[in-house]
């Protein structure tokens, strides 16, 4: 599997879940990872393991995010790590995963909550993005990770889905403005996933049964669900597709 022979991939939040499966896939077809992460650097370490025992590279390069300082602090840890790959400091495939959960309701919303999610779901990819720029090559993907909540009322999460919805409008913008240049930009809207994040949604039997329910497939998605739609936008297949939201929830709640 070559699809992604010769570019070079950057995937946030990359040490677990979503984003590991999302590196793992894009190693497999070609591509040279930096594995992101934000304070669990021995997890970063075990995805770019498994990526060399499948036979891909990759590096890992920690910020966090979300504070003073993390886009500056990521990119030059990229070019720092891609110097020593022997690779020139450029990009191919962005892929924006990184976020936090916050379930809240709209009377338990503090003003550090709704600043904390809009910080690391919002305006960190915003920056990363604009940053990113300066790196990405003409004909490159930009695929920032949504979430199915913005299209269904969800008011347990209600500042967590706002600021998913956010990167929606993002990502239409950003496709209109960075068409000249080749680069699509896409969005992938995921639902339920079992992940390390979502672990205390599935305490029981009855409650991963219920979460799977949503699913017209009944069954509760993978990361690898995941991964293999990020795969296909940053592939040539999907040169047609910009400025698109795709769900990727397996039908939840039709």
């Amino acid at each position: 599997m070559d699809a992604l022979a010769g570019r070079t991939a950057l995937v946030t939040g990359a040490s677990r879940g979503i984003g590991r499966a999302i590196a793992r896939r894009l190693a497999r077809e070609g591509a040279l990872v930096a594995v992101h992460y934000g304070r669990n650097e021995a997890a970063a370490q075990q995805t770019r393991e498994l990526i060399v025992e499948e036979g891909g590279r990759a590096f890992a390069v920690g910020a966090e995010l979300g504070v003073p300082g993390d886009i500056e602090a990521l990119y030059a840890g990229l070019e720092e790590g891609l110097a020593a790959q022997g690779t020139e400091p450029c990009l191919d495939i962005l892929v924006s995963n990184a976020g936090i959960s916050g379930s809240a309701r709209i009377h338990e919303v503090t003003p550090e909550l709704f600043d904390r999610l809009f910080a690391v779901n919002t305006k960190s990819p915003f920056f990363l993005v604009q940053r990113g720029l300066k790196n990405l090559r003409d004909g490159g993907r930009i695929i920032i990770i949504s979430s199915a909540a913005t299209r269904v009322a969800y008011p347990r999460s209600v500042v967590y889905a706002m600021a998913k919805g956010a990167l929606n409008t993002f990502t239409l913008a950003l496709a209109r403005e960075l068409g000249p240049r080749g680069i699509t930009v896409n969005a992938v809207s995921p639902g339920f996933v079992e992940t390390d994040m979502n672990v205390e949604k599935r305490v029981t039997a009855e409650a991963t049964a219920a979460l799977a329910a949503l699913s017209v497939f009944n069954r509760v998605g993978q990361p690898a669900d995941i991964a293999d739609v990020v795969a296909f936008l940053a592939s040539d297949a999907s040169r047609w597709i910009t400025g698109q939201c795709l769900d990727a929830s397996g039908g939840s709640r039709l």
